[in-house]
Formats: C-alpha cells, structure tokens, sequence
C-alpha cells in the first residue's frame, strides 16, 4: 500500500503557480504585491508620486516606475524595494514601454507632448520626439523596429522609427486614444480609444485600418464603455480589454473582432496582467480600490483583492 500513496498524494496536491503581481496605487504611492498563490497582498511598497506605468527589465532584476508627480521613472530594486536611482523621463511620464533590447525606454510625457527615449544603463536621454497633445499610451513592435506613442486630445497614433527616433506616419483613430499593443508577431496594431468607445486594428505594413471593435454592455449606458489597457492571451487568438467605468473587462475573439463574453470586475478597470502561467488574470481597479482576479479558461472573476488607493498599472513578476 504504501508504495501507491505517495503518487496519489503527489497527484492530489494542488500545483504552486508561483510568481506576483506588482500593482502601482496612484493616490497612495505605493506598489502593492500580490501573491499567486495566495492571492493575498505579501507587501506594500513606497514610491515616488503617483505612480502609474510599470515594468520590469527581461531578467526581473529591475522594475521601472512612472512616478508621474515626481517627474521621473524610478528604478527599483524588486527584492529589497530599495529605489536605486531616478532616470530622465520629462514631464508626467504615464505609461512607457521596454525596447526589446531591454535597454531603451520610450516614456509618453502627457504635459509636454514628447515622448522620450531613455538609455537606462547610461541613464540619459537619447531622443525627445515631438508628437500630437497628451500622449500616454506606448507600444514596441516585436523586432523593435517600431515604437507606438497615442495621443489623448489629438486622437493619433504616431508611428516612430526606432533607429531614426524620428516619426514617419499618423494615423487618426477614435476620441481619446489610451492604450496600444502589438500582435500577431507584430503584423496588427491595436489601439484603444476610450471616450470614441473602441479599438481600431491597423496593418503595420501599409498603416491603414484594417478593423474596429465596438462594446455594448447589457445594462450599462454607452458612455460608460471605455476601452483603456488590454491583453493578448499567448495565442493571441483573444484579447481581454478593461472597460473603464462600465466596470466590465471585455472577451474579443482576436480574429474575428468579435466580443464574445463580458466579464463583472470591479469599479473604474483600468490595467491588468496575467500570471506567469497565463491561468488568471488580474484587472486593477480604480474607483474601488481593489484587484480583480479572472480565471482565464473559464472567464469569470474568482476574487477580489484590496491594494491601495486607484490601483492603476499592473506587471507580473515570476
């Protein structure tokens, strides 16, 4: 007997997911982190102000904050949560993204309509790129080629040749442009528009739309559906998009554009990130101060997790 019960206890032993999430909290400066397994808040960390975008280098060693308020992007330490140092970044850095080459980063400064590109192991700044007003959301195409900076009040993206550091198209998408990502190995790129209620899909080849996807959720008026973050599962034959203060997160089958579910989350969704083993999905959600977290296979939301006050961007770490 004893022989068959150490399979057996093996095989009903729930599986470790491991990892966390580390979400910014506008209004307390504070990252919050979450646990996987747990679901629980394991620790609360200090920031500059307002912090907003995040993102950790390729080897986790460094986690990069934009401490809007501050006028900077931190550099952390994630282990002891020691900032070590402070880079360049312009005026009200909101969102920014990571150069595949893990060393350049490109920061939308929503005060000044530039983005910046920084070099982080030389800590300075490379290129200040003129763009449309209030830019915030920021993309990089897989092969680095392309850097995507969105215009709020211009309601552009602008496409930025990564070698140049210069622009060379924009193109015009619906009111109040908040986030871009792309997909399909870097052949589609989608940008959401929050007040214009959708995503516009365009080829990156030619520039030109080549789709939109609309939301209606039962119940809910119209202006309340706005798209802000959103997030390719690793297929990328789905796209989960937070739907702002119809505190929805929408499903949209990636090929088709088609919404296929609508899934309740907390109030004001803003970002959200998947666990390292793509099985949930955590939403932070402003209004409510707290974090939703959504079975993927099944799409539905399985708890609710408090954070700090507007929790507001999300990145996983293993």
């Amino acid at each position: 007997m004893t022989r068959f019960l150490l399979p057996l206890v093996t095989l009903l032993a729930a599986p470790a997911l491991g990892g966390e999430i580390w979400v910014t909290n506008e209004k307390d400066d504070t990252i919050s982190v979450i646990d996987v397994d747990s679901l629980e808040v394991v620790r609360t960390i200090p920031t500059g102000e307002r912090p907003r975008g995040i993102t950790f280098s390729k080897d986790f060693s460094r986690v990069y904050i934009c401490a809007s308020d501050s006028d900077a992007v931190q550099v952390m330490d994630p282990d002891t949560g020691e900032i070590l140092h402070d880079l360049p970044s312009g005026e009200d850095p909101e969102q920014f993204v990571l150069h595949p080459n893990d060393r350049h980063l490109y920061i939308a400064n929503e005060d000044d309509a530039i983005t910046t590109v920084v070099d982080t192991e030389t800590r300075k700044v490379i290129a200040q790129i003129n763009v449309g007003i209030e830019p915030e959301g920021m993309a990089v195409s897989p092969d680095g080629t392309i850097a995507i900076t969105t215009s709020e009040t211009t309601n552009m993206a602008h496409w930025i040749d990564t070698e140049t550091q210069k622009l060379f198209a924009n193109t015009l998408v619906d009111s109040r442009p908040r986030h871009a990502e792309f997909t399909k190995g870097g052949s589609e790129l989608w940008v959401s528009s929050e007040i214009g209620g959708t995503i516009t899909v365009f080829d990156v080849e030619t520039q030109a739309e080549k789709g939109k996807i609309a939301f209606e959720v039962q119940g809910v008026h119209p202006d309340r559906v706005q798209p802000v973050g959103f997030e390719f599962t690793d297929d990328e034959k789905t796209a989960f998009v937070a739907l702002g203060p119809s505190n929805h997160v929408a499903v949209v089958n990636a090929d088709t554009l088609e919404v296929e579910d609508y899934i309740l989350v907390g109030r004001r969704v803003w970002h959200m990130d998947f666990s390292p083993d793509r099985s949930l999905l955590f939403t932070t959600n402003g209004v409510s101060g707290d974090v939703t977290v959504i079975d993927v296979a099944k799409r539905e939301a399985i708890k609710s997790i408090k954070v700090g006050r507007f929790p507001w961007g999300a990145a996983m770490r293993p």
